[in-house]
């Protein structure tokens, strides 16, 4: 895996005697810590979360989003689970797709994220069709083979063990099933990944600070994506836990990349 480590940032000492830590960013915590931590920054964000991403992606994260979705294949009538759905663009997407007679399950641990889409939500042609249910990625509340699809979109990567994400996922994913996973990555163009380093360690925390008033939220987005597994350890990740056919696309020279799968029948 490639890490950047622009001037100026501190990388963290890996302690392999540190089994109850794990990373926020760049920062070592207690493991036990983390859910809590990640709530705070996502509480600190939600009023502003989805402008802010339109802002500092130049709305290209919604090209992403939709990409992402329609590479799923989805069908009138399917049951989705959107983990880590947040506001709800997936959601939305996604029922679009599976309306008039989908069902999506909008899935996350924040309550205040899940708020700060409701309007959104509320206003779409098929907000009947979502409903939103707060609960634990690492441990969903819902039996086995309950869903037609699940999904994640730049979200996976907050967890303390994002391994135990995917195995929730497939658990609850009926055999045939697809599965998308959509999550930051790196250039792979060097003299881009050099801007985009430039751009995520400097300009995004200071355009946080001026406009959401919140630097730290701004400064752990790049440190979690630099931590986050490449795609092709991805992949094999994704394999390991049972999926079949596992494949990605890079979007826009790899800054984002969608991986797709199927639960074996």
């Amino acid at each position: 895996m490639h890490l950047s480590n622009p001037a100026g940032i501190k990388m963290p000492q890996q302690n392999q005697n540190a089994e109850n830590t794990t990373h926020f960013g760049y920062l070592t915590i207690p493991e036990k810590d983390k859910v809590e931590w990640v709530r705070r920054h996502f509480d600190s964000v939600a009023r502003k979360y989805d402008s802010m991403n339109t802002l500092l992606s130049l709305g290209i994260h919604y090209q992403w989003k939709r990409m992402a979705v329609r590479m799923m294949g989805l069908r009138q009538g399917d049951r989705v689970l959107d983990v880590c759905g947040g506001t709800g663009d997936l959601s939305r997407m996604a029922a679009e797709r599976t309306a008039p007679t989908g069902q999506i399950m909008l899935y996350d641990i924040n309550r205040e994220m899940m708020n700060a889409g409701r309007a959104k939500t509320n206003a779409s042609p098929n907000a009947g069709m979502i409903s939103f249910v707060q609960g634990n990625a690492e441990h969903i509340a819902f039996p086995d083979n309950s869903f037609d699809a699940a999904m994640v979109g730049f979200g996976i990567r907050n967890l303390t063990h994002f391994e135990n994400g995917f195995k929730e996922m497939h658990r609850v994913i009926k055999p045939g099933a697809v599965f998308m996973c959509l999550e930051f990555s790196e250039p792979v163009t060097p003299w881009f990944r050099t801007l985009y380093d430039f751009y995520s360690f400097h300009i995004m925390p200071l355009v946080g600070k001026v406009l959401a008033g919140c630097r730290p939220a701004y400064a752990y987005l790049p440190e979690s994506i630099r931590l986050f597994p490449d795609p092709d350890r991805l992949k094999n990740i994704l394999e390991e836990i049972g999926l079949r056919d596992v494949r990605y696309r890079r979007l826009t020279d790899g800054i984002a990349v969608v991986h797709l799968g199927y639960k074996a029948r």
